[in-house]
């Protein structure tokens, strides 16, 4: 190996990283935006070109991804932990696999009507993402800690919403709905969108843990 590739190969990619967690917490945000506009649509062209739009914003989050384990496999040294570095990617792909994948489900399902709590879910799947970039954006460097902290606890708040949501959507839904089939395609798509946030909250543990080993 040549001196300049070896030396190369132990500068820091700090600027990298964050670049590319900057990326893919921002793409998150898009696709939860349109992920609840979806919802908040009956249009049912509109319907068809949005659920497009969030399969696209799927592919660029896995491109994102791979891109980041890529550097992690190519580089001696980095910000913090590499199993925190994989981790933390691995939970926003997560987040945007969820978001997606409720999306495709209630094409797939032919889900005509959505129901309050889906608009409701999707609301605070939004409100998440956009906590999870402001988390994500502050870990750059360390300075503000005191905000990421605080984008933490209300991702924390934000799931804890999303469980009493799905709980009441699912008690609602065997107590009023006679047809089985359905009670099946609308409890996946809950569960589906519930579990997002879920990966909400692993992302902001990650982090949580990454502000200890780096205090």
């Amino acid at each position: 190996m040549k001196l300049d590739n070896l030396i190369s190969f132990f500068i820091p990619r700090d600027k990298k990283f964050f670049t590319l967690f900057a990326k893919s917490s921002e793409n998150l945000v898009a696709i939860s935006k349109k992920f609840n506009e979806l919802l908040n649509t009956s249009a049912p062209d509109k319907r068809i070109e949005l659920i497009k739009t969030i399969s696209d914003l799927e592919h660029v989050g896995d491109t994102i991804t791979h891109d980041i384990f890529t550097e992690l496999s190519t580089n001696f040294i980095t910000p913090f932990d590499r199993e925190d570095i994989h981790y933390l990617a691995s939970s926003l792909d997560d987040i945007v696999d969820y978001i997606h994948g409720s999306a495709k489900r209630m094409q797939l399902y032919k889900i005509e009507e959505y129901t309050l709590e889906m608009i409701q879910l999707a609301e605070v799947i939004e409100k998440s993402a956009i906590e999870v970039n402001a988390a994500v954006s502050g870990l750059k460097g360390m300075k503000d800690i005191v905000r990421v902290k605080e984008a933490v606890v209300r991702i924390n708040s934000l799931e804890n919403q999303a469980d009493d949501i799905f709980d009441g959507a699912i008690a609602s839904l065997f107590i009023h709905e006679t047809d089985a089939i359905k009670i099946i395609k609308v409890k996946e798509i809950l569960a589906n969108m519930e579990t997002a946030t879920d990966k909400c909250e692993d992302v902001a543990n990650v982090i949580e843990t990454i502000i200890v080993k780096n205090s």
